[in-house]
């Protein structure tokens, strides 16, 4: 089992920035894919940005691409993802999340076995 807290949301003002963190403990050891998602009000959830370990293969959407950077920290088993440049409709709950394979489709929800509780971020305009 793998427990992931989510850290680091709030309310922002158009073209701030954010550092979400999310904490991993419990069996992470091994290859794995990590990512972070989110869900906007009345939306469904999306996918944001992944990264694969070894190899630090990082996935980024189209709509954050350039503006977000997902990173992790190995020693400290924490995941980030650094908001640049935040646009009203990046609001939403943040989740992160963790797969148990290396070879996953990255953007596919069902392909994580665990989940984070949430963080919301909201950008006024």
């Amino acid at each position: 089992q793998v427990q992931l807290v989510e850290s680091g949301g709030g309310l922002v003002q158009a073209g701030d920035s954010l550092r979400l963190s999310c904490a991993a403990s419990g069996r992470t050891f091994g290859s794995y894919t990590m990512g972070w998602f989110r869900q906007a009000p009345g939306k469904e959830r999306e996918f944001v940005s992944a990264i694969k370990w070894p190899g630090n293969i990082t996935y980024y959407s189209d709509s954050i691409k350039g503006r977000f950077t997902i990173s992790e920290d190995n020693a400290k088993n924490t995941l980030y993802l650094q908001m640049n440049s935040l646009k009203p409709e990046d609001t939403g709950v943040y989740y992160c999340a963790r797969s148990r394979r290396w070879n996953t489709a990255a953007a596919i929800q069902d392909e994580y076995d665990y989940w984070g509780q949430g963080t919301q971020v909201t950008v006024s305009s």
